[in-house]
Parts: structure tokens; sequence; C-alpha cells
């Protein structure tokens, strides 16, 4: 196994584009929804340094954990889901790198086991409201909620996050717009403002280009039908606080 990419280059624009998923370490594309490790790596790399404390709060398939071990950081990875913990454990079951890994079973809204102002750098996936409903009746899974319920649901989580994060440090996430009846509605900028809300200023804005999207297909004819584009981007938000 090998526990680096191969001939890694640090992005230096606005947008980004991986059409290879990830093949080093334990990374693997078998969780739904999850983010290709070149996009964490590039965070991780910019916006922290080695022993630096790192939060995820959505860890989802654990690929932020993955890169931050990898990369000498320290990292609290939590999720609402125990199912996707278990994944977590498994994936940073390895001895390279010298990063902690600490994973939470938790509420992204409710991390009181967290002091003020002590995260270095938050990197995170949130779900994109329900497009991909990550569990059945966990009742705190803000995957369930509609488009306005968790948008709502966002608002806590944005004020967690200003809460626990370090003055004049950065949080990052990545987020995409959905299209409804046809109709694009704007996720990722309505979840941006949530955060802005609560004093986070926009440092840059990425479009990450999506590749291998596994709803693709089932949407090339009805996009076809329907006279609308297929959706390829996402927006990784870069906020200091």
């Amino acid at each position: 196994m090998k526990w680096e990419p191969d001939n890694f280059q640090l992005e230096h624009n606005s947008v980004w584009s991986f059409p290879e998923r990830g093949n080093w370490a334990t990374h693997d594309s078998n969780y739904r929804g999850n983010c290709s490790p070149y996009v964490f790596r590039n965070l991780l790399i910019r916006y922290s340094n080695e022993s630096d404390w790192i939060l995820d709060q959505f860890v989802g398939g654990g690929t932020s954990l993955v890169e931050a071990k990898l990369l000498n950081r320290n990292i609290i990875g939590t999720d609402i889901n125990p199912d996707a913990l278990e994944i977590c454990r498994t994936k940073v079951n390895f001895g390279v790198g010298t990063g902690k890994v600490e994973i939470r079973l938790s509420d992204a809204r409710h991390l009181d086991f967290i002091k003020d102002n002590s995260i270095d750098f938050i990197c995170t996936h949130p779900p994109y409201a329900n497009v991909i409903k990550y569990s059945n009746d966990i009742k705190a899974d803000i995957s369930l909620l509609d488009y306005d319920c968790f948008l709502s649901a966002m608002e806590p989580v944005a004020i967690e996050a200003y809460r626990v994060l370090k003055k004049n440090k950065y949080c990052a996430f990545i987020i995409g717009d959905i299209r409804q009846k046809s109709f694009i509605r704007h996720l990722g900028f309505d979840t941006l403002k949530r955060f802005e809300q609560v004093g986070f200023k926009l440092k840059d804005t990425i479009i990450k280009v999506q590749h291998n999207c596994q709803s693709t297909h089932k949407w090339k004819r009805i996009a076809i039908d329907n006279n609308f584009f297929l959706l390829a981007h996402e927006y990784i938000f870069v906020m200091k606080k």
C-alpha cells in the first residue's frame, strides 16, 4: 500500500478538478457522497500546520481523518451516525503519520466537549439537505431534513463552529447546489449565509468539478427531456474568524 499521492501539487487557483478519486492509504469511494482526498489534502496543507487540532463535524466515511493523520495533524471527527464512525475507526487503523485521531458520536449543533477557541482549522463536508439520506431514523440526522429545515439546522452548526475555532483561523466546508422540479436552489450560498451571520468572513470561494457521480446516469436522460444542465460543480467556501 502506498501512503502518499503520486506527483501531488498544491492547487493555486479557484477551480479544482480531480478526475482520479485518490488511491493512496485507506481511501476508497465506498461511502456515498464522500469527498476526494485531494480536496482535504489541499485544504489541510494550506490552512493548518503539523500538530494543529482540526475539526470535521460531519466526518462521514473518514477521508479527512486519514489525511490529517498522514499529514501529522491532530483531528476530532464527529458524526451523528454510529455506522459511519465504525467505518472511520477502520480507516484510521494504520501506523503511518503522527496525528492523533479522536472519533466522537455527536450532533454538530452540540459540541459541548470541545472548548471555546481551541480548534486551529475546521474542514468539513455536510450533507446537501436530504439529497442523500445517511440514516433511516436517527432523530438528529440533518440529512433527513428538507431544504428549509436543513438551513435552520445549519444555524446552530455555524454558531458552534465559530465558538470552538480560534480567532484569525479558518473554517472550510464543501457543499453543492441542488435542483428541485427542474429549478436550481442555491443550497451552497444559502448555507454560507448562515455562517456569515454568526461572524465568519468569506476568504475564498473555490469551484470543485464533480467527477464519477453515481447519479449522473440517472439524471442525464431527465436533463435532456426537461432541457436543463446537469450540475457538475460544488463549492468550497473558506471563511475566517
